[in-house]
């Protein structure tokens, strides 16, 4: 039980570095996800796919 707690919270921490490493490198077109619960919570979950909606979104909102 403990392992799958620090599995899921290794996940988090990656999916936050995920993200902020992808509005690194894609800030000169900006494009800007935030970093809150919602999209570290798809990331998580959905990881790469999760990532690519999450772009997705974010264009069809513009």
């Amino acid at each position: 039980m403990l392992k799958k707690i620090f599995v899921l919270i290794r996940k988090i921490i990656v999916s936050c570095f995920i993200l902020y490493s992808f509005n690194l490198l894609v800030s000169p077109l900006s494009i800007n996800i935030p970093i809150n619960y919602y999209s570290v919570a798809i990331l998580t979950l959905f990881e790469f796919p999760g990532l690519l909606s999450l772009v997705i979104i974010f264009l069809v909102a513009l």
